[in-house]
């Protein structure tokens, strides 16, 4: 694959082979429409971001961030120019998908099924 997007889909690969252990067990839930059939991606390009999963039906994004992420303002930024351009932006920390995996599936699905 050649071309601009090359540089993307390489580090979209790399991302995902580094995944956090928290990030791929969240992944084998959402994965192959697993979470009562929406369809989730991983490490996908929106806007200049790179995010770690994401229901483009629903436009709904899901971060899984370890303790270096705690208070950072350009996470804020991130998050609020992705919420600018129509998506929604849910934030777990890994110690919460390792310990509570299914409160947080409850809290994805819930944003699932809520309206915009």
């Amino acid at each position: 694959m050649r071309g601009p997007n090359e540089r993307r889909v390489h580090l979209e690969r790399k991302l995902r082979a580094a995944a956090t252990d928290a990030e791929t067990k969240l992944w084998l839930c959402l994965r192959d429409r697993r979470l009562y059939g929406f369809k989730f991606v991983r490490q996908e390009a929106i806007e200049s971001y790179v995010v770690d999963f994401i229901c483009r039906d629903k436009r709904l994004i899901v971060e899984v961030d370890g303790g270096q992420h705690a208070d950072n303002p350009r996470d804020q930024d991130r998050d609020h120019k992705l919420e600018m351009a129509g998506y929604r932006v849910l934030r777990f920390w890994n110690n919460d998908v390792l310990k509570n995996r299914e409160g947080v599936l409850q809290i994805i699905a819930e944003a699932l099924e809520a309206k915009p």
